[in-house]
């Protein structure tokens, strides 16, 4: 990385264009989410990753739809996607929250902490900050 990219003169790192990319495919608009948001979540996925994401484009299609359900509610990502999909973001976020320590889980508490999470989802899983 040179210094011109630290700088974001070169513009925004591949890796969160194509976050953005997912997320769009997920239902919510990439503008909606806050870019620390975007960053932290391609920090998270380096990390879960070993330090270097594999495959960018495989992390955030399975990184997307948590953070759009978190931060649409069950209703709004249902309707942009289907019932189905809504079911299974929401038993990903079941087991997340039953483990505590998964990627999911650090998702979900990201868009907790960044204070973007549906208030639906903030009273149906039950969520706080401690």
């Amino acid at each position: 990385m040179d210094i011109l990219s630290v700088f974001g003169i070169r513009g925004r790192p591949k890796e969160v264009h194509r976050l953005s990319d997912a997320l769009r495919d997920a239902g919510i608009h990439p503008a909606l989410v806050p870019d620390s948001v975007k960053i932290a979540v391609i920090k998270l996925l380096r990390e879960n990753d070993g330090g270097k994401i594999a495959d960018i484009d495989t992390s955030c299609e399975k990184a997307a739809p948590m953070v759009a359900y978190c931060m649409l509610g069950r209703d709004d990502y249902a309707d942009v996607n289907d019932v189905a999909a809504a079911d299974e973001v929401e038993n990903r976020l079941r087991l997340a929250i039953d483990s505590g320590e998964s990627l999911d889980a650090q998702l979900a508490m990201l868009t907790l902490l960044a204070r973007v999470t549906h208030p639906d989802v903030v009273d149906t899983f039950d969520l706080e900050i401690d």
